[in-house]
């Protein structure tokens, strides 16, 4: 994907906390746009193969999490964390990985991958369709700067991570350049 794309318009299903509704499991269903996430602001998106995988959930996501006083002190306002996963999975995920400043996106039906050219096939370790890993700076709905793993492919046996890491975008936000 080049510099000056405008974001896909897709709508996110997701369960967002609600104590109104009380019990064990105090969350609603609600829709969210594109716009929702990504207007009127600059943000990094990350995207990954699944949640609970292991390079995900011990590189990836927690080096954002940890980064975010950087970015933020880098002109970054939210950091997104993208997967092909549905909304139950990406809210647990969060939880377990204690989350405080990096929010999830889940993109369930992989709607907003496909739209941007990053859907792949997983078939070789049973995920069926997934995200290939990227990050991208987005300022106002519309590509900043893309970071995207090499070597994109169907059933690919490896998981290569580097491109999309928290410290090559801070590198970039640090006057670097990128893809």
């Amino acid at each position: 994907m080049k510099h000056d794309i405008t974001l896909p318009d897709v709508v996110f299903h997701t369960r967002v906390r609600d104590e109104s509704i009380g019990g064990d499991n105090p969350f609603r269903w609600e829709d969210k746009t594109t716009a929702d996430y990504f207007a009127n602001k600059r943000v990094v998106l990350f995207s990954l193969p699944g949640a609970f995988t292991p390079t995900c959930s011990t590189y990836q996501l927690p080096g954002f999490e940890n980064n975010f006083e950087a970015f933020k002190a880098k002109g970054i306002d939210a950091i997104y964390c993208m997967s092909v996963n549905d909304s139950y999975v990406m809210n647990k995920w969060a939880q377990s990985q204690n989350l405080e400043n990096v929010s999830v996106i889940p993109d369930g039906s992989g709607e907003f991958t496909r739209k941007i050219g990053m859907l792949v096939k997983k078939d070789d370790v049973g995920f069926g369709m997934r995200s290939w890993r990227y990050a991208a700076i987005i300022n106002n709905g519309v590509v900043e700067a893309w970071f995207e793993e090499p070597g994109k492919a169907d059933d690919r046996v490896d998981d290569p991570y580097g491109e999309s890491s928290p410290e090559n975008l801070l590198k970039y936000l640090d006057g670097g350049s990128a893809a």
